[in-house]
Parts: structure tokens; sequence; C-alpha cells
């Protein structure tokens, strides 16, 4: 399941840094693209990253970002998960090809930057624009007000 996979990665992140000192407060992300069930993380190559795109091309896909904050005297991190539904119009085979040879593609979970070239595929967007940039900056700072309750 994406949802518990991305939680499960963040969190991971979260004590991993944490263990190193307690005193910190630690925030750690995961963001994975889905698409028929399928989750697109990193693309390893300009080849995976066409296959991606042309799963995308014309139609409407998830992005997941799972948020963990960790802080000293807490037992269990603080985890959410944001949603955002992103529609891309239909690309041919050019833009494709174009796009990847860009290089933004790498190193971007779903092969594409929202906020970098891809912004001109994207035809529709509903939820947190911050979260398909990587980082939901609205839920985050909901989790950070919700640590001065605790």
């Amino acid at each position: 399941m994406p949802d518990a996979y991305v939680r499960r990665v963040a969190e991971a992140k979260a004590r991993a840094v944490a263990a190193r000192d307690w005193e910190r407060l630690v925030l750690a992300a995961d963001t994975t693209v889905v698409i028929d069930g399928a989750m697109l993380g990193k693309p390893v190559s300009d080849a995976d990253a066409k296959r991606m795109l042309c799963l995308l091309s014309g139609r409407t896909h998830e992005v997941l970002t799972a948020v963990a904050v960790f802080r000293a005297g807490m037992f269990e991190p603080l985890v959410d998960v944001e949603r955002t539904e992103v529609e891309f119009a239909p690309l041919t085979e050019f833009e494709i090809d174009w796009y990847v040879a860009t290089g933004e593609p790498r190193d971007k979970a779903g092969a594409y930057a929202i906020q970098g070239y891809a912004s001109r595929f994207v035809t529709r967007i509903d939820g947190s624009y911050s979260n398909v940039v990587g980082l939901p900056i609205a839920l985050v700072y909901q989790m950070f007000k919700g640590l001065t309750t605790l």
C-alpha cells in the first residue's frame, strides 16, 4: 500500500536522525507518485523516466507525501500523509523526449518537477501544490502547531 509505504519510510528517516541527537526537532518526509495503484519513485534511467511519463500522459495521478516529526520526549514520531491529485495533458513522444533531455526528471518521484519545465504539462491540480513540489508546507505547519500542545 502506497500510504503505508511512505509513512514507514518517513518515520524511519526521522528515527535515524533522532537516534544521533535526541535533543533536536526532526522533520522527515517521503514522496511517491501513484497511478493505477502502482508507485512511481525516482527513475533509475532516462528510459525509466520516459516510461513513467508515458504512464502519466493524459491522466490523473496522486502524489502522496508522508511527513514525520520527532522531538525529545516523544516515544513515537507524529506521522501524517498529504494527498494531491494531478492531471497531465496528453504528451507526445517529442515532448517526453525533450523533457527527459532537460535532466529535470532525474531524482524526482514520478519523473517530473511541477515547479519546473513540467509545469506546462499539468492541466489540473486538486490539493496542496507544495506537496507536489516535495513538502506539504500547510501540513508541516499544522503538525508543528500540534507539538505545542503535547
